[in-house]
């Protein structure tokens, strides 16, 4: 068998080959430098920076399930995809309502002026 195959273990389940781990060491490094770079040189509003961070964490995610941890929907009959989709839907809702409770916090309660500047 070449190295570049993928190997069948006891249980049946495929394990990545070299090249699998090293593609995904070079999305990873990749997915990891351009945030970091978009953090230190600002090269956008914040707004714009925070979000393409997060659209990276996403794709680096992604990555780290195909190449590292072999999620697909063929193993183990499709419940390790089950269980992502329960554990994203359960991410979303806890950070969306993060962010309302953040938002609302900020708007309802601002800082009260400073009584020495009142008229």
């Amino acid at each position: 068998m070449s190295p570049e195959t993928h190997h069948e273990h006891d249980a049946g389940e495929p394990h990545g080959s070299l090249k699998d781990y090293l593609i995904g060491f070079g999305l990873s490094v990749v997915l990891t430098a351009i945030p970091f770079w978009l953090v230190m040189a600002h090269p956008f509003a914040n707004g714009v920076t925070a979000a393409l961070v997060m659209g990276f964490a996403a794709v680096q995610i992604l990555v780290h399930m195909i190449y590292f941890l072999h999620m697909n929907g063929k193993a183990e009959g499709g419940w390790p995809m089950t269980a992502l989709v329960f554990t994203l839907i359960v991410v979303v809702i806890t950070l969306s309502g993060s962010l309302w409770v953040m938002y609302n916090l900020n708007t309802n309660m601002m800082p009260m002026p400073d009584p020495s500047q009142l008229p």
